[in-house]
């Protein structure tokens, strides 16, 4: 079955929208592609970089068959951007929305052994391992000398988290649109609800949590 994918990815820096062929063969082509790298530009850049890669593959909305989104692990505030316009644009074209791991993006063509590592700020790594492409742990948070490197042969992902690990570097910093799309497993007629992974509590606190007490 083929189908024109709309894949996007607001869970790092990058701010991501293509319009992917895919078929039924797991074949995967880009036929326009948008991609700004501005990590507090989610939601002012996700909508033109969609317009301009639908504009792009010389096609309309109406020509797309699902939406892939990246549902993380990635910070609240850009989460919330790509996920909310992928299940805006499912729901109003009629079409499933797909929800992948932002990691198995990257991870997702490796060979080998390979440790995927992102921003998670904090001086901290949002990371997942992965065998021949198939996530074997992970994803988790953590400052980079608590990772579990294990037996990983090499690194990719953000380039200067990556640099804290002693690996070779892979040359894939950011989920690609293939990517997104290859990670979707078995696409199912009716796919699950997209769930985000932040992994750890937002910076907000309520009041409560502080130990402040409101007078009644």
């Amino acid at each position: 079955m083929k189908r024109t994918v709309l894949a996007i990815d607001t869970a790092t820096a990058a701010v991501t929208a293509a319009v992917v062929a895919h078929d039924s063969r797991a074949r995967n082509h880009v036929l326009a592609q948008r991609i700004t790298i501005n990590g507090r530009a989610h939601a002012e850049m996700l909508t033109p970089n969609v317009v301009a890669s639908i504009a792009g593959a010389g096609l309309t909305m109406g020509d797309l068959d699902a939406v892939v989104v990246g549902c993380g692990p990635g910070p609240f505030t850009g989460l919330r951007v790509g996920m909310a316009s992928a299940a805006a644009y499912g729901h109003a074209l009629g079409v499933p929305v797909y929800g992948v791991c932002t990691l198995d993006a990257i991870g997702v063509g490796s060979r080998g052994e390979v440790l995927v590592v992102t921003d998670a700020r904090r001086r901290e790594v949002y990371w997942a391992r992965y065998r021949d492409g198939v996530r074997i742990e992970g994803p988790e948070v953590n400052a980079p000398a608590d990772v579990p490197v294990g037996t990983a042969e090499a690194v990719a992902g953000s380039p200067d988290h990556a640099a804290w690990f002693d690996l070779p570097r892979i040359d894939v910093a950011y989920p690609t649109p293939v990517g997104l799309v290859a990670a979707v497993a078995d696409w199912p007629a009716e796919p699950g609800p997209l769930v985000p992974l932040y992994l750890r509590r937002p910076d907000a606190r309520t009041l409560a949590e502080r130990g402040i007490t409101v007078p009644r």
